[in-house]
């Protein structure tokens, strides 16, 4: 299986501290940001990696990681974003490195404690579509919650203004290659962005989505100043993408 992380973006809620570098290469504990998705990735057996990014600072990331040997990564690629759109159309850049097989996308300010490897088995042995990760999360206005009935997602809500849940989908997404003739559907959002939500609602739409809830703790480094602080005493305290 192939990995694709997508480290583009302004990280303007983290101004000032992003006034002069991209938020995936500020520190989280004793590692640059983008070095904990990378890891995740590896730990789940995925070895050929592409990272999307894009504004000023997109040389660095190849001054930083270079060939990623370092992770024993068989082959760590780049794609530039030439301004942002969001999240589906920075993903829409690694179609031609993805082809035609299953793969795992990781939004590069996301860092979670535990393996997914069991996720990304899991997936694997799907058929077809989509596989998401849910966490429970204590401001659910701030990303896409999912509405649960029984034992299923029904539906996938945008920062809702009612959340039908705590359960937050994480940027963490398995998808098969038809994700991009689903991003070539869809029409930007309110926000001028073509969102990851309106690509796993299609999937549900289809009945090919599945979910499971994440093991360990999740952070958004992204989401805010505090939030990149609690990412660094979470780190500290309890390690982060661990192997088991």
């Amino acid at each position: 299986m192939k990995g694709v992380i997508l480290a583009g973006g302004t990280g303007s809620r983290l101004f000032p501290l992003t006034k002069v570098t991209n938020k995936h290469l500020l520190p989280v504990y004793d590692r640059p940001m983008i070095y904990h998705p990378i890891q995740a990735l590896v730990n789940a057996d995925v070895r050929d990696i592409m990272i999307v990014t894009g504004g000023e600072n997109a040389g660095d990331f190849l001054r930083l990681l270079g060939s990623g040997s370092q992770f024993g990564l068989q082959h760590l690629n780049y794609a530039y974003q030439e301004k942002p759109g969001g999240i589906a159309q920075a993903l829409a850049l690694a179609e031609h490195f993805v082809g035609d097989e299953k793969f795992v996308v990781a939004l590069g300010d996301n860092i979670i404690q535990k393996s997914i490897r069991a996720a990304a088995q899991a997936f694997e042995r799907q058929p077809e579509g989509a596989k998401i990760l849910l966490a429970e999360v204590e401001n659910p206005r701030s990303y896409g919650i999912a509405r649960i009935e029984g034992n299923a997602v029904v539906e996938i809500i945008e920062k809702p203004s009612d959340p039908p849940s705590n359960f937050a989908v994480i940027g963490i997404y398995f998808y098969n290659a038809d994700v991009f003739k689903i991003i070539r559907t869809l029409t930007p959002s309110g926000r001028g962005e073509l969102e990851i939500t309106d690509v796993n609602n299609e999937y549900l739409r289809r009945g090919t989505l599945t979910f499971e809830f994440l093991d360990g703790w999740w952070a958004d480094c992204g989401e805010s100043i505090p939030w990149l602080l609690r990412a660094n005493n979470l780190v500290a305290r309890d390690g982060a993408n661990n192997t088991g």
